[in-house]
């Protein structure tokens, strides 16, 4: 299996219900390291970019202004097939459909308000977190070296 990194998004409505470390906690106890965490209160411009793959779908007005409505926390999750594990423990979009345990079953209210957002591919990853953060942000896994000048 491969080291991955995914960005992973405590959206608004997890924020205000007070489960982030609950949130962060799942992503650990799976495996999952954050090694670069942000908490930000995203601009309309910001949340329209980032989303801008579904701006032709009628629910994008309602997404940004959901998006933009309060504080958000950006993580970017390291370990073993990162993506694919953040995706199974977010669960499915809807929480109605999501398995038991699952942060959406927890935590969400709807699939529109649905507490996280992760990436779907590599190539989404990588987009995504460069969207939000510089290499220079991204720690190495704890226990590793920082090094200054990485060759």
């Amino acid at each position: 299996m491969a080291i991955e990194r995914t960005l992973s998004i405590i959206k608004p409505d997890g924020v205000k219900k007070n489960v982030i470390g609950a949130i962060i906690t799942k992503f650990e106890e799976a495996g999952l390291t954050p090694v670069a965490v942000r908490m930000t209160t995203l601009s309309q411009a910001e949340a329209g970019g980032f989303y801008a793959v579904h701006s032709a779908r009628p629910f994008f007005g309602e997404l940004v202004e959901f998006m933009t409505s309060g504080p958000v926390v950006l993580m970017v999750l390291e370990g073993e097939s990162a993506i694919t594990r953040n995706r199974e423990i977010m669960g499915a979009t809807d929480p109605a459909e999501a398995a038991e345990g699952t942060i959406r079953a927890l935590f969400a209210e709807s699939k529109g308000v649905n507490t996280v957002h992760g990436s779907d591919a590599p190539e989404t990853a990588a987009a995504e977190i460069a969207y939000f953060f510089r290499g220079i942000d991204i720690f190495p896994k704890a226990g590793e070296a920082i090094t200054a000048n990485p060759s």
